[in-house]
């Protein structure tokens, strides 16, 4: 990753100094030594500043987020960001069935499976071969088990009813509920047979000679998921509750939760007695939650396993949603996401795993009891390692794992929807497997170099490769795969220079089990670019930045210019804005402002320079200047038209050799200090009153106000003859009624647009 900003900063070094003291990982002297470079790296570049911004970056990647955007084949991604080499995936059966919702196996080794639409039986035997045994009357199968004898039990919906088919391949009516769904069944030590139905919620028990009748009713529409622990107690989730129930043999129901979610997608119970639960979909409003506050891992969601029963021939299947709950396609999802629960023996919850759009199908056990689960519409299978660990084992091509059954010696069997098909996990890894990573964008078209990997071999190999392009994505005319890199201090690669790069890593298994990758570090150059200057503005005078009050200055007025680029629609305005700059009076300054900025966030230094009009070199006015602004004083400048020209240089933060500048002139500005001229004062007296007249005139700017005072009291502002101040010239006619007699001075004041004034007087008796 690239650590652009001290936010980013702070918390690789949390995350980092964690790592260094190695708690969890065994880690050698020079591994935790890897470590503190790592974490040292990012802070160094960081406390340099700017100066480095020039310089060789780093795309980096290390964390399960930025490993999990690439495509995986034959790899296992844990959640702290290790990759390792995936169990052994491999495909039984494709079945004609769009999807199957159930998996159960009998002594001999025969896998059983059934689905939807159509309500088909198929069996894989434990030589391979393949078989469908029978249609069903109904839509869908959603619960296979299979009792002591071998005999297989199938339950369809809708119209739910239970068919036996015995070891001579005949199919009979078992049982019927008369409910509309079954949604699971789990066989007790004693070969009773409990049914978990909908839309009445009831739990039936049937006898093994096929009598039966409603053992529980779970007060709810749908009794959803099910399976029976070791006691022969009856666990269930109902929907649209989300409650966790244990049923008694004697029949006595007892809440072991209330989950946060709607639908109890699945149950299952560890060999310790804890159990697991699954649930989604939001409740519906007004529906009581009880759930505990309790946070989810800070990495992304984690799977979890639950059992999905007390012997290897009971298996809990179960649909996304009811009615008949058959997800069509791979973009579907339940509102309200997905929560994994466990409920240890004491009846203390845990929340292992959530996510906003993922759905849980089923939950099952590895053969060191870890909690597996088959999740989609990604098709991932999680094994949750630890309360705070998991690992995302291997991503099916079918968008859901609907059922998961553990096997011997650490078999695992999983059915798939959305694409029918049987699966077998393991037992043992993968051989090789690979990552291609997401492409990443430079910004800018870059020099690409070292390429180096971080982690551990563990007797197999780990080889790393790259190839850059100019298109977002690397389908055509890209470059070919870099040479291999194989050894963990890594090499330079030959892949041109482009904007877009990518590299593949390739695990191969050794002698001592899977290797490990950690980290993946591809150094590379941008080009650099010229800095660009957007806007420059010229700022009103007699004002300079910055407004820094002292003792001599604290009262001397002071304004807010507008956001550079919004100026007020009112002439000789200036509104006030928190987002403009404040400037302070100084009669006789002037300046400017300008926006300027660098694509490659290097730091920028100006140069500002001045010229008439009509002159034709330019002025050194500052140089070396840091802030995006400038004031000087203009009276040492004749008056007249000027313009400024902004240099704009990346030079702090590259060589002088590869360094760019950009300039920008402004548009033209006024520098005046010369007041306007009075010309043709005098005054009469006319009866009893007063007149007096003069006209006053400025070169460059209009007149924007006129004041007189009679015998020295106050100015009072007077209008010009046509009212309007608008030109460079104008006259006033000034009548003062009822005059005492005697003489008098009258004084007049004019003042141009920038400030400058002129004052003359004139006596009359």
């Amino acid at each position: 990753m690239l650590y652009s900003n001290a936010a980013d900063f702070r918390g690789a070094c949390n995350f980092r100094a964690a790592e260094s003291a190695c708690p969890t990982l065994s880690k050698t002297g020079s591994e935790c030594l890897w470590r503190s470079r790592r974490f040292l790296l990012p802070m160094l570049l960081l406390l340099a500043g700017a100066a480095f911004a020039g310089q060789t970056r780093t795309w980096s990647e290390s964390e399960y987020s930025e490993f999990e955007k690439g495509n995986l084949k034959n790899l296992s991604l844990r959640s702290d960001g290790v990759i390792t080499l995936a169990p052994r995936f491999q495909e039984l059966y494709d079945s004609s069935s769009a999807y199957l919702w159930t998996l159960a196996r009998d002594s001999k080794g025969n896998l059983y499976t059934g689905g939807g639409p159509g309500a088909k039986l198929y069996r894989i035997s434990a030589k391979g071969e393949k078989k469908m045994l029978d249609e069903l009357d109904g839509l869908e199968i959603h619960a296979i088990v299979v009792d002591a004898k071998d005999r297989v039990y199938a339950a369809t919906s809708p119209d739910g009813k239970v068919y036996r088919i015995g070891a001579n391949g005949k199919c009979e009516l078992f049982y019927n509920p008369k409910q509309k769904y079954i949604w699971a069944m789990a066989f007790d030590s004693h070969g009773n047979l409990f049914v978990a139905t909908g839309d009445q919620g009831e739990i039936h028990k049937v006898t093994p000679d096929g009598k039966g009748g409603v053992f529980f009713k779970t007060e709810e529409i749908h009794a959803r998921s099910m399976v029976i622990d070791a006691r022969d107690n009856v666990i269930v989730g109902t929907d649209p509750g989300g409650l966790v129930m244990r049923v008694t043999p004697a029949g006595e129901g007892f809440v072991l939760y209330q989950m946060g979610k709607k639908e109890v997608t699945a149950v299952a119970v560890a060999k310790d007695g804890s159990v697991y639960a699954s649930a989604v979909g939001t409740k519906p409003q007004g529906s009581s939650i009880s759930s505990p506050p309790a946070p989810a891992p800070s990495s992304p969601p984690p799977p979890t396993t639950s059992s999905m029963g007390s012997g290897t021939t009971t298996v809990t299947v179960r649909a996304a949603s009811p009615p008949p709950a058959t997800v069509s396609s791979s973009s579907a999802s339940i509102a309200g996401g997905t929560e994994l629960y466990r409920i240890d023996s004491t009846g203390n919850p845990q929340r292992l795993w959530a996510h906003g759009q993922d759905i849980i199908y089923a939950i099952a056990f590895d053969s060191d009891g870890h909690p597996l689960i088959g999740t989609g519409n990604k098709g991932y299978i999680y094994r949750i390692d630890s309360p705070t660990l998991y690992t995302a084992l291997l991503n099916s091509p079918p968008t859901q794992i609907t059922a998961l059954l553990d096997g011997p010696g650490g078999t695992l069997y999983a059915a798939s929807g959305n694409v029918g098909k049987v699966y077998q996990i393991g037992p043992g890894l993968e051989k090789e497997g690979r990552i291609e990573s997401d492409v990443f964008d430079a910004g800018f078209h870059s020099m690409w170099g070292r390429l180096e990997y971080h982690g551990s071999a563990n007797g197999g190999t780990i080889s790393i490769t790259a190839r850059t392009g100019n298109l977002d994505q690397p389908h055509r005319n890209w470059s070919a795969w870099s040479a291999a890199v194989t050894d963990s201090k890594g090499a330079r690669v030959n892949s041109p220079a482009a904007r877009f790069a990518q590299w593949k890593a390739t695990l191969t298994a050794g002698s001592s089990g899977s290797p490990e990758l950690e980290e993946v570090d591809f150094a590379y150059l941008p080009r650099n670019v010229a800095p660009r200057i957007d806007v420059i503005e010229t700022t009103p005078p007699n004002y300079r930045f910055p407004a820094t009050p002292t003792s001599s200055s604290a009262t001397a007025p002071t304004l807010n210019l507008p956001a550079i680029g919004k100026r007020s629609s009112v002439s000789g305005t200036v509104s006030s804005d928190s987002g403009g700059s404040s400037m302070q009076y100084a009669k006789g300054s002037i300046g400017a402002r300008w926006s300027a900025a660098d694509d490659n966030g290097d730091s920028l230094i100006y140069t500002v320079e001045i010229r008439g009009k009509k002159e034709k070199q330019w002025k050194l006015l500052k140089d070396h200047v840091k802030e995006k602004y400038i004031s000087f004083d203009s009276t040492a400048f004749p008056d007249g038209e000027y313009l400024l020209r902004i240099t704009a240089s990346d030079s702090l933060s590259n060589p002088p050799d590869q360094a760019l500048s950009t300039q920008m002139e402004s548009d033209p500005f006024l520098i005046d200090n010369t007041p306007p001229a009075i010309t043709g004062l005098k005054a009469a007296r006319s009866g009893s009153n007063l007149e007096v007249h003069w006209k006053a005139a400025d070169e460059l700017n209009e007149i924007r106000k006129a004041e007189y005072s009679i015998d020295g009291g106050d100015w009072t502002i007077v209008a010009p003859a046509g009212r309007l101040s608008d030109s460079l010239e104008l006259d006033y006619d000034l009548v003062l009624k009822n005059a005492a007699p005697g003489e008098h001075t009258i004084a007049v004041r004019v003042e141009d647009e920038y400030g400058n004034q002129a004052t003359a007087k004139t006596v009359v008796e």
